[in-house]
């Protein structure tokens, strides 16, 4: 696993509960601080640790969820967002109270999807009441680790009971063009070196494709732009499938024959991370836009914003060019909370490279469940270029989708 797939493990529960102490027994170390006073954790905070059997993850501390007073709120909201990108939650109770908040929280864990278990805390202090024991069963149908962070016994119980409820889907490792190659393709990545390209590298969604080239037993041929079409007339060799960069969507089409499907970095972790058919449905939405519209863009990371930033700069020009409206554009980064997202008449996620599926999704949720068209840079590039059907021809069949370009 790669760090950007490592398990997350939430852990959730009343202010005081010995959350941030069940973090350090199961990290083995102080990296959370932890006191008699309520409140002490104040933010989300996350640490890495390895898990025999599963391999790194991410214990993922939060603040009270009964914490009170206006930053008590703005903390509980910090919390509830951090429900998007976990994979699994430990709910801490203490001191035989199981109330409102353990069922508000265990209300949103369902709300997405989250498998969960509850972890008892304190039992050298105030053992676990039977009576309460059976009713959290009833109700959560969840097994109960009893614990205490003190003492620290049966901290492998915490860990057996993490690999019990892991979702399946953290076993999988889905490819990323697996399904589109057989052994011994070739296939063409033209990837641009320009003002954007960071020094020394490439950029971590070419990266990861060559890998899955290899891991499928093909072979990759990383090209700069100019280089593809006297590459294609001295070799001769007929790739099984072309990669590029979004940006230069019209100079690869006009290079690869159109008897050789080509598509996008971008579009391929679309359909690996995202909601592709949503984002088939509503990328031609970008056509029905209108004066005024408000266009959200979404950045999965925090980065360095160049003078021709592809989010910041190319795709609101582009997009504002190709409808010929006058169109308001704003960009949020990394996974901060969206305000008022029913303001929005569409939203533009990014290839999502650096987060995983289940954030992109549920990145993606509040608009989807608001009817508001969603896209993809590349996919909206592709679309505005007149190249959408070329470009999503590898994942789709066309004549499904003769409303698009």
């Amino acid at each position: 696993m790669d760090k950007i797939n490592k398990l997350h493990i939430g852990i959730y529960g009343r202010r005081n509960n010995g959350k941030s102490s069940i973090i350090n027994v199961l990290a083995g170390q102080n990296v959370a601080i932890v006191s008699e006073i309520a409140g002490t954790t104040t933010d989300v905070v996350k640490k890495s640790f390895e898990i025999t059997g599963l391999g790194a993850a991410i214990l993922v501390d939060t603040a009270g969820i009964d914490d009170s007073g206006i930053l008590g709120e703005k903390r509980i909201d910090k919390t509830l967002e951090s429900l998007k990108i976990v994979d699994l939650a430990m709910l801490v109770v203490a001191e035989n109270i199981f109330g409102e908040f353990e069922k508000e929280l265990i209300n949103e864990f369902q709300r997405f999807e989250i498998p969960f278990f509850i972890i008892y805390n304190k039992i050298d202090i105030s053992p676990l009441n039977f009576e309460l024991k059976n009713q959290i069963f009833e109700e959560t149908k969840t097994f109960i680790v009893e614990f205490s962070a003190t003492k620290s016994k049966n901290a492998e119980e915490i860990i057996e009971g993490i690999k019990k409820i892991v979702p399946q889907s953290f076993f999988q490792q889905p490819t990323l063009i697996g399904d589109l190659v057989k052994y011994g393709d070739i296939v063409l990545l033209i990837t641009p070196i320009d003002v954007e390209a960071p020094a020394g590298r490439l950029i971590l969604p070419q990266i990861q494709v060559i890998r899955d080239i290899l891991d499928n037993d093909c072979v990759a041929i990383v090209l700069k732009e100019r280089e593809v079409d006297a590459f294609l007339r001295k070799t001769n060799i007929k790739p099984a499938l072309a990669i590029t960069d979004s940006q230069i969507f019209l100079k690869a089409a006009s290079s690869i024959p159109t008897n050789i499907p080509l598509t996008g970095f971008s579009i391929v972790f679309a359909r690996l991370k995202g909601n592709f058919e949503k984002f088939l449905e509503g990328t031609p939405q970008i056509s029905k836009l209108k004066d005024g519209d408000k266009i959200l863009l979404l950045e999965s990371c925090s980065h360095h914003v160049s003078c021709d930033d592809i989010g910041r700069v190319k795709i609101p020009r582009w997009i504002s060019n190709f409808t010929g409206k006058k169109l308001e554009f704003h960009i949020v980064a990394g996974l901060d909370k969206i305000e008022n997202i029913e303001e929005f008449a569409m939203v533009i996620q990014c290839g999502g490279c650096m987060i995983t599926r289940k954030q992109v999704l549920n990145r993606l949720k509040p608009a989807i469940e608001s009817g508001i068209p969603v896209s993809n840079y590349g996919m909206s590039i592709a679309y505005i270029q007149g190249i959408y059907q070329r470009a999503i021809s590898p994942f789709v069949k066309i004549e499904k989708h003769e409303d698009y370009l």
